[in-house]
Parts: structure tokens; C-alpha cells; sequence
């Protein structure tokens, strides 16, 4: 799949773990066991001597902060665990983990830039809710960004916004235009988010690793990239450094517990067929891509 990447002329971009892990890693604890960064850098060490050169940029762990609230935290997601306890130790290891491997990479392909995807929200107070944002940001955002010191990069991923009262999360606003997945329709959220992970982390380059939207209207689709695509044209105005953006996704893909329902592909799939038919807005953002410019 690299080599073929390679040839096409695209930079093929490795997670090293996306949300799975193995049976044997679950059945020792998973991610709430102290020895699984350990065994997370042995497998990075001996997939980077496997891959070698054909890293284009190496990602070490997709949204950990996902896999400790979704997994840990509200048992949504394997394990199935729900303990703010248990969501804490995920996160310790998560970043041990992340570190770990970060070093593991570079042994091996010693010039692949190497970082860590983050899942962002564009956190926004409703009603003196400031102090609830601080707390939810801090365990669910900036136990990560602390610990990305030293890696090439930051992922940024991010699709909308989270309203915060002083109870917790509040929900879209009355008549706010939903997305497929019950988000709201907010592609103001990347540049937000953009801008508050090198503020949090420092200044170094983002790569946003993930935005789009679920929605079986792609008109809406382009409007929602085009704006969230203006955001990081604003960003890269005022200095920062974002090296590139990534749209999830390419193909209409299976969303973890909801399944083939929300549809964020530029290409559709006929799931009887497997027939892939390019949307529009596939088009629209390849000639983005080839002009090297976001839209003003």
C-alpha cells in the first residue's frame, strides 16, 4: 500500500494505532496496564524496520484522549470500561506511550517527521461555564499537548464545537444545522482549535490530520471545507505554521459503532457492489490540492 502511495505521488501517512489493540494487549488490561507502552514502542520499533523509507510522516497514536473517554471513561467503546479513574490511567499510558514510541521511530528512520493526533473540540463557556471548560479541556486536551515537546509536529482533529455550561456540555443551539454524526454544522472550529494547540503546545508545525463532515448533502460538504479551509488560510496569515490538511474521509467508511449510516466520504461506496463513484466536492477539493492554496 506504500509503494503504491509512493508511485501516485502521495506521502503515505502510517498510524501506528487507530482505536485497536490486540486481544492478548486487552486481555492483560490494555491501555490501563503499565506495561503496554513498553510493548506499544516494541511493536513501533519493529514496524518502522519493516516499512523503513516508505514513512512519509509517522503518527504514533490516533485521538488517545478518544480511546481513555470513549473506552474508560463512558464504556461506548472497548473495553467497554466506565471509570474516571480507569480514564486516568489510560491517559498516563497513552502518553507514556506516545513518548516512547516517538523514540522507538526516529531510531529506525531517523528523518521521518514523527507526532501524535489529538481530537480537539472548539470548546466554547455558555452561561459562566469557564471553569467546567478548564477541567474537561485539561484531561481530555492539554495532558496531551503538554507531552508532544520534541516530536515534528502536532495532528490536529477536529470537526466542530462543544458548548459548555457550568454542568458540563450543553448541546447546539435551538435550529443549529446538524451534521449526520449530531454534530453541529461549525467549520470555524478547526481554526480555533488550530490555534489553541500551539498556544497549549508551543509553537511548532500542525498538520491537520482529520476534518470533515458526515452528510448526505455535498453541497454542504464543500461549504463546510471551503469555510474550514479559509480558517487555516487565516492561520497560516498569521504565521503559523500548518504544513497541510488531510480531509477524512476519502472513501465513505465504516464509523465505528455507527456504521456505514454517516457518510463522510469525497467518494461514495455501493456497500452491494463496492462500486466507488467520486463526489463532487472530491473534485472541488482536488483542484484545491493541485493549486496549493486554500481559498481566500
Amino acid at each position: 500500500m506504500l509503494s503504491c502511495c509512493r508511485e501516485h505521488g502521495i506521502t503515505p501517512v502510517v498510524t501506528f494505532h487507530h482505536f485497536t489493540s490486540p486481544r492478548w494487549v486487552a486481555a492483560q488490561g490494555g491501555w490501563e496496564n503499565s506495561s503496554t507502552p513498553d510493548y506499544f514502542a516494541r511493536f513501533c520499533e519493529h514496524t518502522a524496520e519493516h516499512l523503513g523509507d516508505l514513512i512519509g510522516i509517522a503518527c504514533t497514536i490516533n485521538e488517545p484522549n478518544i480511546v481513555a473517554e470513549m473506552g474508560y471513561e463512558m464504556g461506548r467503546f472497548a473495553p467497554g470500561v466506565a471509570s474516571a479513574a480507569a480514564r486516568d490511567r489510560a491517559n498516563h499510558n497513552f502518553v507514556l506511550a506516545h513518548q516512547r514510541a516517538r523514540e522507538a521511530i526516529k531510531s529506525v528512520v531517523h528523518d521521518v517527521p514523527v507526532g501524535l493526533t489529538l481530537a480537539m473540540r472548539d470548546y466554547q463557556p455558555v452561561d459562566g461555564g469557564e471553569d467546567k471548560l478548564d477541567s474537561l479541556r485539561a484531561r481530555s486536551e492539554d495532558i496531551f499537548l503538554a507531552s508532544v515537546v520534541g516530536d515534528d509536529f502536532i495532528g490536529v482533529q477536529t470537526y466542530s464545537r462543544e458548548r459548555v455550561g457550568p454542568q458540563g456540555l450543553v448541546g447546539p443551539e435551538k435550529d443549529a444545522e446538524l451534521t449526520l454524526m449530531g454534530y453541529e454544522f461549525y467549520p470555524d472550529s478547526l481554526k480555533a482549535t488550530i490555534r489553541r494547540a500551539i498556544e497549549v503546545a508551543g509553537n511548532m508545525p500542525v498538520l491537520v490530520t482529520e476534518n470533515g463532515i458526515g452528510t448526505d448533502d455535498d453541497s454542504r460538504r464543500i461549504a463546510y471545507v471551503e469555510r474550514a479551509l479559509q480558517g487555516v488560510r487565516s492561520c497560516i496569515k498569521d504565521g503559523i505554521d500548518v504544513r497541510g490538511y488531510i480531509y477524512w474521509s476519502a472513501l465513505d467508511n465504516f464509523e465505528w459503532a455507527l456504521g456505514y449510516e454517516p457518510t463522510f466520504g469525497l467518494i461514495a461506496v455501493d456497500r452491494n457492489t463496492q462500486k466507488r463513484t467520486p463526489k463532487p466536492s472530491a473534485r472541488w477539493l482536488g483542484d484545491i490540492a493541485r493549486r496549493a492554496e486554500p481559498p481566500a
